[in-house]
């Protein structure tokens, strides 16, 4: 999925790991959310790769993890979601890994006891 993403277009990628960058403004050194008619030609490429990114990813997966993500705001959202879905937190891997190690020692002491 990493290739397909960055062959479309490289940003769409970084979207995608960084999340989005909604346009902002500096006021007296305050920084703060750029109004929609401030916005210039880079604030809506921006958001519109972010839309990209949403709808390559709708695309990508099926009707049950449509349903999962599609009530998300962003590519990134959608991502991380569908990676804790099908890859776990890493609890989960560390129970994963344990649970593996524990069945590999008991197959060698099986295995031992018949030798």
């Amino acid at each position: 999925m990493t290739i397909f993403l960055q062959s479309l277009d490289y940003q769409l990628w970084h979207i995608i790991v960084n999340g989005p960058r909604m346009p902002t403004r500096i006021i007296d050194g305050v920084v703060s959310p750029k109004p929609e008619n401030e916005y210039n030609d880079n604030d809506f490429r921006m958001l519109q790769l972010n839309s990209k990114a949403k709808h390559v990813l709708f695309c990508a997966v099926g009707p049950n993890e449509f349903n999962r993500i599609s009530s998300c705001d962003s590519a990134k959202e959608m991502w991380d979601l569908l990676g804790v879905t099908y890859e776990g937190t890493n609890q989960v891997k560390e129970s994963k890994i344990s649970m593996l190690v524990s069945i590999i020692c008991n197959i060698k002491v099986v295995f031992f006891r018949n030798i």
